[in-house]
């Protein structure tokens, strides 16, 4: 395991010396005409903006996308936020004894205590048709895959475990509103919830780091996740039609609005708790991984955010140590 100060710890002229990742590269020009290489460099904390002024073609052939750099920079301020400034860079050596595992963030939580609720979860459903539908999904590799891959690329849960993290907190909330409102479906309802983000197992890859699949960006998760359900469903004698309908509501409407990319919106009652609850998991999480990213820039308040349409307070139950 690499052992180095994380990005995140260090503030505004900071210098360091750092093992990173190439998340993105591309040759750009300048307003003056001269070529640089415009880069994201990340470790498993952050991912911060960089260049290459220098050689930039010859730079572009060493810095590919995947490819790890040990870069010696400082970090500065531009339009507001943080850059990395490019003293020094070589692509790493065999000798140095680094893969993309190590600059991929993972969750906090541990993987076998997460399984097991994941498990239990499933032994908790009644209905012997739905149980056994994610029996025949959940098979050890898809298992595997979905206990492994990110919720998304960067907004929420982005890390490795993140879908499986995301997935047990919209079950808590789900559990928590049956116990409040006995009408509820359980059964249909964490099925649902367990189900609702499958295809994301497919359409996001996650090996030196995260995008989407060709697949992906064709079907989308949703549709690969209700592809997956009906397949799945058609291959259990007698499976109920109108079990399944709802099931594939679920799926299909719990992003909640067309404009969101849900192919239709929820309809039933288990599908407006599901997408609420979806809702509250990514937004809770992508605003505490927004202010964790800048709760060390000497800032109250974090820049201004497009996908919340505001900056956040960083209050001091992020700064305390």
């Amino acid at each position: 395991m690499l052992d180095q100060k994380d990005l995140n710890e260090l503030s505004i002229g900071d210098e360091f010396t750092l093992f990173l990742i190439v998340n993105k590269s591309e040759i750009k020009t300048s307003k003056t005409g001269k070529s640089f290489l415009n880069l994201e460099l990340r470790d498993r904390s952050i991912m911060l903006p960089a260049k290459v002024w220098d050689n930039a073609e010859s730079s572009f052939l060493k810095l590919r996308e995947g490819s790890i750099a040990k870069v010696a920079g400082v970090i500065e301020e531009f339009n507001g936020a943080p850059q990395i400034r490019i003293e020094k860079w070589r692509v790493a050596a065999s000798e140095d004894d680094v893969t993309p595992e190590d600059f991929l963030p993972k969750s906090r939580r541990a993987i076998s205590v997460m399984v097991e609720e994941f498990e239990s979860l499933i032994n908790s459903i009644n209905n012997h048709y739905l149980r056994r539908l994610l029996q025949n999904i959940f098979t050890d590799e898809n298992l595997r895959k979905y206990t492994r891959v990110p919720a998304g690329k960067a907004w929420h849960h982005a890390y490795i475990h993140g879908l499986l993290e995301h997935t047990l907190e919209i079950a808590r909330i789900c559990d928590l509103m049956c116990n409040i409102h006995p009408e509820i479906n359980r059964d249909l309802l964490i099925c649902g919830a367990l189900l609702h983000d499958f295809g994301k197992t497919e359409e996001l890859t996650y090996d030196t780091a995260f995008d989407y699949s060709d697949k992906g960006k064709l079907l989308g998760h949703i549709m690969i996740g209700a592809i997956a359900v009906e397949n799945a469903a058609s291959e259990i004698d007698t499976f109920p039609i109108e079990l399944k309908e709802r099931l594939l509501h679920l799926v299909l409407s719990h992003q909640g609005k067309l404009e969101y990319a849900s192919p239709v919106e929820p309809k039933t009652l288990e599908a407006i708790v599901l997408y609420q609850a979806d809702e509250l998991s990514a937004k809770t999480n992508a605003y505490k991984s927004a202010i964790e990213a800048e709760k060390n820039k000497n800032s109250k308040w974090t820049k201004f955010l497009p996908l919340a349409n505001t900056s956040l307070m960083i209050t001091e139950e992020f700064t305390k140590e």
